[in-house]
């Protein structure tokens, strides 16, 4: 299976939490999801999301001067996204333990 897609399911809250660290602008939020090991991240994913995020309120911009050209797009996590994030990690939490469940029964048994 294809990182991608899993990833479609969970970008919102990986994006949301790296957002919750910090404000952040898009083309530096693009490449802390690559640090973070989404080698595969582009623009053309990440930007939609920002707006999908900002249209559903869970997010916030403001234009801020840059020391290195043209003035940035900053993001802030409002509380309707915050709201979301908790339940993001709840939930996340929830599939990981059920999914590691499976893979513990499962070992070791023939099919």
């Amino acid at each position: 299976m294809r990182e991608t897609q899993l990833l479609k399911g969970v970008l919102d809250g990986c994006v949301l939490q790296i957002i919750s660290k910090e404000e952040i602008y898009g083309y530096e939020l693009v490449q802390r999801l690559k640090t973070a090991g989404f080698v595969n991240i582009v623009g053309g994913t990440v930007y939609p999301l920002l707006q999908k995020l900002e249209k559903k309120e869970m997010i916030s911009s403001q234009m801020k001067p840059s020391p290195d050209g043209p003035p940035r797009k900053y993001f802030q996590i409002t509380e309707k996204g915050e709201a979301y994030l908790a339940d993001f990690w709840d939930e996340w939490h929830d599939l990981v333990s059920k999914v590691s469940e499976l893979e513990v029964n499962d070992n070791g048994k023939d099919d």
